[in-house]
């Protein structure tokens, strides 16, 4: 099966059409998933942004663009099977970045912040089997991205953002479910975007002005049930909710 006609089913479903196998979505390969992403991007509409993490602050992280229609205000309303939540720091930029194929240092992408922000991303799978997916069907799925709930900006200096120290909480129908201090894994939010900057220019997507990046999960993936108001709070960003 064609790339085009993966990403043809992804959106589909997507849709409200059925379910996809993950072994019918399975690439051989980052590249090949980066290739499913494209082409489900193309029949989704633009581009408003790009999500980024990793598992540890050694491993490659990975990437996928965001549908701008998915980039929401806090407040927003969703439904879906899953109701998965991930509180996280996200970053408008303000300024385009083109690395030019290298790495910019830490101080050159902060200058090029416009903006730090609390998000959740909602989480929901194209996948039947989401739970035994193979993580290359997973990233395809544009890392099993459905939108993006912003918050609003925060007074922070872009350069103090620190994910090693960010303290967050997540709380579901009023209950806590998750108290964390530095819970990103990636850890290092400067060598993320790095890679992200060269990664998006690569793929002819790079970072432009108003764009939206979002560094991974502080809190973990969690699950809410059907009717839960969902209230993110970071330290020193402020807060941002999403109803299911």
């Amino acid at each position: 099966m064609t790339f085009d006609a993966v990403a043809h089913r992804l959106i589909a479903a997507r849709r409200g059409g059925p379910a996809v196998p993950f072994r019918d979505v399975l690439p051989a390969d980052r590249a090949g998933a980066y290739a499913i992403q494209d082409a489900t991007v193309a029949g989704l509409g633009p581009v408003g942004g790009w999500k980024v993490g990793g598992p540890s602050v050694e491993a490659e992280p990975t990437a996928a663009p965001l549908p701008e229609a998915g980039l929401r205000s806090s407040g927003a309303t969703f439904e879906g099977p899953m109701r998965g939540a991930e509180l996280e720091v996200a970053l408008r930029i303000g300024r385009d970045i083109r690395p030019n194929g290298a790495l910019l240092s830490a101080a050159a992408l902060a200058a090029c912040i416009g903006a730090v922000l609390p998000a959740i991303e909602v989480v929901e799978t194209r996948l039947a089997d989401w739970k035994d997916a193979d993580p290359l069907a997973q990233l395809a799925d544009l890392g099993t991205h459905a939108a993006l709930v912003l918050g609003e900006p925060a007074s922070m200096d872009p350069a103090s953002l620190d994910l090693r120290t960010v303290e967050a909480r997540l709380s579901f129908g009023g209950r806590v479910v998750a108290e964390t201090r530095g819970g990103n894994t990636a850890s290092d939010v400067w060598r993320s975007l790095a890679w992200l900057a060269r990664h998006a220019e690569a793929r002819g997507r790079p970072l432009s002005v108003g764009d939206v990046v979002t560094t991974g999960s502080c809190t973990g993936l969690l699950f809410a049930k059907a009717g839960d108001r969902v209230d993110g709070e970071i330290a020193g960003l402020g807060r941002v909710a999403v109803q299911f």
